[in-house]
């Protein structure tokens, strides 16, 4: 499948996005996550966390490293599907897949100036190597209002309990 999607861009393209962001004084926002099937909870955080900065960038997992996290049935949606989609959303300015289990290297590499979760997540919880590759930065961290009931996990289940996958 070759879906043209101009925001997904290589990491080595990303660094140099970035660069010039920073040469242009805008901050970078940094996320990241499966975005299997984008739902509600999904579009509310993304806009939220595009509010922090001068542009949004969306790291995903790629499909190896999302069945690691959460099993053999997942991705419903590949990594070019799931990045396709999230390109559609006009406050998302760049997207990188990553392959590794955790985006440290590519914190490093990219440098945000804030990283933002879900509030789902606390300081506590993020990953420790991520959060030290963060506090290495500089990087400012923010955790987005949790929009209560939206989850891709309850959304399979709808959509099974409906009949349909």
């Amino acid at each position: 499948m070759n879906l043209a999607n101009p925001k997904l861009l290589s990491l080595e393209d990303a660094v140099a996005a970035r660069e010039h962001l920073r040469a242009n004084g805008k901050a970078l926002v940094l996320t990241n996550g499966v975005f299997d099937l984008l739902h509600t909870g999904h579009l509310y955080y993304l806009r939220k966390a595009r509010a922090l900065g001068g542009a949004l960038y969306v790291a995903i997992n790629g499909d190896k490293s999302v069945r690691g996290l959460k099993g053999p049935s997942r991705p419903v949606q590949s990594e070019i599907e799931r990045a396709y989609g999230l390109a559609a959303c006009e406050f998302i300015d760049g997207i990188v897949v990553f392959h590794t289990p955790r985006l440290d290297n590519e914190i490093v590499q990219l440098r945000p100036d804030v990283y933002s979760k879900a509030g789902d997540y606390t300081l506590e919880t993020l990953d420790p190597t991520e959060r030290a590759a963060l506090e290495k930065i500089g990087a400012r961290i923010e955790f987005m209002p949790f929009l209560e009931g939206f989850s891709t996990t309850k959304l399979i289940a709808r959509i099974q309990a409906a009949g349909g996958i």
